[in-house]
């Protein structure tokens, strides 16, 4: 099967023309001097200027690529969240699918765990900075507000997924589990814990999915 990036409907897009393509690279250079930047001298410090020089452009072309500072954090969070530049929703993606079908309710829970993993690989460090420039930056505040208010939605779907097999703890609301789950498996709580506490991935995976498990799983599913 040839690798050409395809769209949901199975059909190879449009071959791009040059200078769709030059554009294309072009603000993939400035996301990842952005990137750099934001991760290491902070979103506040960092000028359209300085973006520009990094990736190798004029500041007329980081503006006219994105317009503001905020499109370019906004873009690159995207990006990292999504491992890619196609317009699929979370809940449609591949792993979200792939959990919410699997029978076992213990299997479902590791496979949440492993896909908030692999997003957070890609944008843990983007997060943080989010979530640190938002209590100074309205429009961050907002940014951060839309994306935990989209990690909810998602552990809202997983919770009710248990639920419907009968696999939560007794007493246990979906609604109480996704919040739960939410905070398990937020990014403050991965970056306190890799970044700050130098735990590796793995073990940060590994106890993220037992204390789910323990904490969500009616008893008997461990036996």
């Amino acid at each position: 099967m040839s690798e050409t990036r395809r769209h949901r409907t199975g059909r190879a897009p449009a071959k791009e023309d040059g200078r769709t393509a030059r554009a294309r690279s072009t603000r993939a250079r400035i996301t990842t001097a952005a990137i750099d930047l934001f991760t290491t001298a902070g979103y506040t410090t960092t000028s359209i200027a300085a973006i520009a020089d990094k990736a190798g452009v004029s500041e007329q072309t980081v503006y006219y690529a994105f317009g503001t500072k905020r499109a370019i954090l906004t873009t690159a969070l995207d990006l990292a969240i999504a491992g890619d530049d196609e317009p699929i929703p979370t809940l449609e993606r591949p792993w979200v699918r792939d959990a919410l079908a699997e029978p076992d309710p213990l299997r479902q829970l590791r496979r949440q765990v492993a896909g908030a993993g692999d997003i957070y690989l890609r944008a843990a460090p983007l997060l943080d900075v989010v979530r640190s420039a938002a209590t100074a930056d309205p429009d961050l505040a907002e940014v951060w507000a839309v994306n935990l208010r989209q990690r909810l939605t998602v552990q809202r779907v997983f919770a009710d997924a248990l639920a419907r097999k009968a696999a939560l703890r007794d007493g246990l609301t979906a609604e109480a589990a996704a919040d739960i789950a939410l905070a398990l498996l937020s990014p403050e709580t991965y970056n306190l814990l890799v970044n700050d506490r130098g735990w590796t991935h793995q073990r940060w995976h590994d106890w993220a999915a037992d204390a789910l498990a323990r904490l969500l799983a009616a008893p008997d599913l461990h036996a």
